[in-house]
């Protein structure tokens, strides 16, 4: 009976607008932010934070950055793991280039350079779409791994061909390289996730966020109301790869600490942050975060079933995995084709009117 608008009045238009409209919604989001800063560090194991936290943050930040492409621009991309190794390469370059340089602007940096080289490949968009700029973005995608493989002044002219992360701190405590605490990392992680989410869902409810949508929902009435489709194609695509590129660089430099670009942002690579945008649910913020926890929480929970209660063997258990998690993605996109986020509104829907029926 609490989750009612009754007597939850607005006399303003930004209380109209925002974001949690019930104050029960507004309470929830801010007692989950105060207990993931401020309790799950000092409850939560390594295992956990590494295995599970570390991933669900830097691919919640991917699949925002993705969602906003293609769910609220409906741009098709393809190549969000060549975007993150751009981010993981130009964090890399400017860590051994510029060694005083803070970790915060290592990160931004990187995901600005990624801005620009999405904003690059983003030019075809103009003249294609659908499956053609999937293509497209397909190709840039392998255009990028060949690169970093083959110019060996991108990782330095390392015999490996590897990059490795050197140590970095923030406020005396190490947030990359062997010596990070996991607690320390979590929280760094947490802080880019906020901050990165809370301006997304800013710029999705503003004047971008509406061009984005026209130029989605139909291009050509879009251009003859007025909306720029290049600039506004060229803007999806750059603010997107910026936050790719910025879980690129996170990704390398807090979570793996070294990288091969063939082995760490391959194809699958793109392929998963795809599947985390269709499972979570397109044109929705919350939904990054639901597909994203989908997709890192579902291999751990089925491994640790299967290996750890069952006791298969660890091979075949991989194998299953692939079939399960692939067998629910088909799932979800014939019983629920909007994803997870939907799910959520029709529970909200159904609380705010409940006890009855209508």
């Amino acid at each position: 009976m609490i989750y009612r608008e009754a007597g939850d009045f607005k006399t303003s238009y930004a209380k109209d607008q925002q974001t949690f409209p019930i104050a029960f919604d507004r309470w929830g989001y801010f007692i989950t932010l105060a207990f993931a800063f401020l309790v799950v560090p000092f409850i939560i194991n390594d295992y956990w934070i590494n295995a599970v936290v570390l991933p669900f943050l830097i691919y919640a930040i991917a699949a925002i950055g993705l969602n906003i492409l293609t769910g609220y621009c409906g741009q098709v991309s393809l190549g969000s793991g060549g975007f993150m190794a751009v981010g993981a390469y130009a964090a890399y370059k400017l860590m051994t280039g510029f060694p005083d340089l803070n970790i915060v602007f290592v990160i931004f940096l990187s995901g600005g350079v990624t801005a620009l080289v999405g904003m690059l490949f983003g030019l075809p968009s103009l003249r294609i779409k659908g499956f053609y700029l999937a293509v497209a973005t397909l190709a840039a995608q392998f255009f990028l791994v060949w690169l970093f493989n083959k110019v060996p002044w991108f990782y330095n002219y390392s015999a490996s061909g590897q990059i490795s992360a050197p140590e970095r701190s923030i406020f005396g405590y190490a947030v990359t390289g062997a010596n990070a605490l996991p607690a320390v990392s979590y929280l760094f992680c947490l802080c880019f996730v906020v901050i990165l989410a809370w301006a997304a869902r800013n710029l999705t409810r503003g004047a971008n966020g509406r061009k984005w949508m026209a130029i989605r929902d139909m291009d050509i009435a879009a251009e003859i109301i007025g909306v720029n489709p290049l600039k506004t194609k060229l803007t999806a695509f750059g603010v997107s790869s910026f936050y790719i590129g910025i879980a690129g660089a996170m990704l390398f430099a807090v979570y793996l600490g070294a990288a091969e670009v063939g082995e760490a942002f391959g194809i699958s690579k793109s392929f998963l942050i795809l599947f985390m945008v269709i499972i979570g649910g397109l044109g929705s913020i919350f939904g990054s975060f639901a597909g994203a926890a989908f997709m890192v929480l579902m291999p751990v929970l089925l491994k640790n079933v299967m290996v750890g209660q069952l006791g298969w063997p660890t091979d075949m258990a991989a194998h299953f995995e692939f079939v399960i998690v692939g067998g629910l993605i088909v799932l979800f996109l014939i019983v629920e084709p909007h994803g997870l986020a939907q799910l959520w509104r029709l529970a909200k829907e159904k609380l705010r009117l409940w006890p009855f029926p209508h």
